[in-house]
């Protein structure tokens, strides 16, 4: 049986093999642009573009000649008005697919140098007694988050994250949001946690990362003013008094950087 065979028939439409896969590669890749955009603003025009794409396709399968000759002729355009709309959700699709673990072997370097030089940054606020929030991006966007700061789009150095969380810094109040590896925002407003069941010397900003954590799949990193103490915040759950050996395997386990703890 080769992939033109039909496989089975529904009134005038027939579904070969090739149909089948096509229409499952387009679905997963629609629910990953979904999964995406999710909690972001491009969410609802996502839910728009599909509805536009269903009616199309009743047109077409009705045979509405007048519909389907819009529709014809407007593709085009939705190609690149697609393109267009959604080019920071399709940059960070392409991003997610070269993050697998098929691509990382050919991205290790980097990886390796973007993890060495976070770990560095955050060891040295520690060690100057500088407060410092950074949320790490995972599968849930958070552009809603990123767009209360100021935009960066910087590459990961120790120096840079020490510069930013300085007291003296006009960008130290708030958190900075990585992702993709980039620094995409500084002096990021964080939702603060509303469980009453915490520890009352928790200060604004742990409350803070707690509060982010909650609401998305975010792992956070924040560093104590107070104490100089480095602290992980995932899905609500806090561990404290992190060293740079035990940072990195929280990072490992949490991304799966497969990194060795003398990078540190």
């Amino acid at each position: 049986m080769g992939f033109d065979s039909v496989l089975l028939k529904i009134w005038f439409v027939e579904f070969r093999i090739i149909d089948i896969i096509d229409i499952a590669l387009v679905t997963y890749f629609l629910y990953k642009l979904y999964f995406m955009m999710r909690r972001t603003r491009a969410v609802q025009m996502f839910i728009g573009l599909v509805l536009i794409i269903v009616v199309s396709f009743l047109a077409q399968a009705t045979r509405m000649q007048e519909m389907t000759f819009i529709f014809r002729n407007l593709r085009t355009v939705w190609l690149v008005g697609f393109v267009i709309l959604f080019q920071p959700e399709l940059r960070r699709l392409l991003t997610h697919v070269g993050q697998s673990r098929l691509f990382r072997f050919f991205t290790k370097d980097q990886t390796t140098a973007f993890v060495e030089e976070m770990i560095k940054g955050v060891m040295e606020l520690s060690r100057r007694g500088y407060g410092g929030l950074i949320v790490l991006v995972r599968d849930t966007g958070l552009k809603n988050i990123t767009e209360t700061g100021i935009s960066l789009q910087a590459n990961v150095h120790a120096s840079l994250i020490v510069s930013i969380f300085n007291p003296r810094s006009p960008l130290h109040d708030g958190a900075i949001i990585i992702q993709n590896q980039l620094i995409e925002s500084a002096k990021c407003i964080l939702p603060l946690t509303r469980t009453p069941q915490l520890d009352q010397s928790l200060g604004t900003r742990h409350r803070a990362a707690i509060g982010i954590s909650e609401e998305s799949d975010a792992l956070v990193i924040v560093v104590s003013e107070e104490t100089g103490n480095v602290s992980v915040v995932e899905n609500g759950e806090m561990v404290r008094g992190l060293d740079s050996d035990t940072l990195l395997q929280t990072l490992n386990s949490a991304f799966s950087y497969g990194l060795q703890s003398d990078i540190a």
